[in-house]
């Protein structure tokens, strides 16, 4: 049984592993920079005068919660005993990477669909435990 908060009524941006490890390939030959535009006075927290950059790497796409268990159901061929509750205090409802800075760098942002990733996670997973 999983614990299904909020009733499954939430969104959030499932991103396949693939698309982070092609996302990461890309940037690493990229030299991070320091930012010469950095205020000290109103700081750009993905930037600084120190040479790194934070990206995020996501699918950009929020996809509601029983929607991910039902692409899970359908690749394994069985349904999930779920119990609902509740939101949990501080939890969100919506959440989704801004990738635009990744798109401005390396021209690319993750895009495997929802099912196509869960199904090549599930047959990876079967072929490597069982």
């Amino acid at each position: 049984t999983i614990k299904v908060f909020n009733n499954g009524d939430m969104f959030r941006d499932f991103t396949y592993v693939g698309d982070i490890v092609k996302s990461v390939v890309k940037l690493m030959p990229i030299s991070a920079k320091p930012d010469e535009k950095w205020d000290d006075k109103n700081p750009n927290p993905s930037s600084s005068s120190a040479p790194y950059k934070i990206y995020n790497i996501g699918n950009h796409d929020p996809v509601r919660l029983m929607d991910f268990i039902e692409s899970i159901e359908k690749a394994v061929g069985k349904e999930i005993k779920k119990e609902m509750l509740p939101m949990q205090p501080g939890d969100v409802q919506f959440t989704y990477a801004d990738v635009e800075g990744l798109t401005k760098t390396i021209n690319f942002k993750p895009n495997t669909p929802l099912q196509e990733g869960i199904d090549k996670f599930v047959a990876w997973y079967k072929d490597f435990y069982l």
